[in-house]
Parts: structure tokens; C-alpha cells; sequence
């Protein structure tokens, strides 16, 4: 028998759920467009948007939920790739605040992922 305080538990708990999925959405987008300023800084817009968009060509088949190469190593990898390069493209492109706020983040919202609440609202993993 269902307690009267259940439903408003369990709603509560899927709201933070997707506010942390939400979190770790807005991380990947922050990477992106830290690769994009790496490029940028370092040659030009053209460097900045092919960095950009490789990262999320190789997020989309190996990291995304939905992945067409659906691997946990592959997707470590990648997702270790892209938040790793963008962290230190900030950092060599003179943006340390943004370089550490980056890595600061990324742990921060892919910790809180892994809880088993945030993984009931969507198991396909992060």
C-alpha cells in the first residue's frame, strides 16, 4: 500500500533527476564551446568550429545515450577526450577561470549522475 507521501517522494526525486541531467547536458554543450574557443585562439574560427564539431561527431557515436557504437569503455573515452580537451584548450588559451569552472562542473554534474536516483530517470547511462 502506497504511502500519501510517496507520489510528492517520487516526484520530487525526478525533478532533481533531470535538473541534474539538464547539468550534465549544459557540461557537454560548456566543453564544445571550449574546444571552439581552444580553436579559435589558436588559429581561427574555421580550427575552432572543426574542434567543435569533431568532438560532437565523436560524442554522438560513442558517447551520446543514444549512440550508434554504444560502448562503456568507448564512451569513457571519449567523454574523458572531449572534457579533457576542452579543459586544457581554455587553460592554454588564457581562460583559467573558465578552464577550472569547466573540469569543476563536468565532475561535479557526472558524480551526481551516477546516483541511482538520477539512473532511474534515465538508465541508458552518463
Amino acid at each position: 500500500m502506497a504511502e500519501p507521501g510517496d507520489e510528492a517522494t517520487s516526484t520530487s526525486a525526478s525533478a532533481v533527476g533531470w535538473l541534474v541531467l539538464t547539468g550534465v547536458f549544459l557540461a557537454e554543450l560548456a566543453a564544445l564551446a571550449g574546444l571552439f574557443v581552444w580553436g579559435l585562439d589558436a588559429s581561427g574560427w574555421l580550427v575552432g568550429l572543426g574542434a567543435a564539431a569533431l568532438a560532437a561527431v565523436a560524442w554522438g557515436l560513442f558517447a551520446a545515450p543514444k549512440a550508434r557504437f554504444p560502448h562503456p569503455v568507448a564512451r569513457l573515452l571519449v567523454k574523458l577526450l572531449v572534457f579533457g580537451s576542452a579543459v586544457l584548450g581554455l587553460w592554454v588559451a588564457g581562460h583559467t577561470g573558465w578552464a577550472v569552472a569547466l573540469a569543476v562542473l563536468a565532475l561535479a554534474v557526472h558524480a551526481l549522475a551516477l546516483l541511482p536516483g538520477v539512473r532511474a530517470v534515465d538508465p541508458r547511462g552518463f
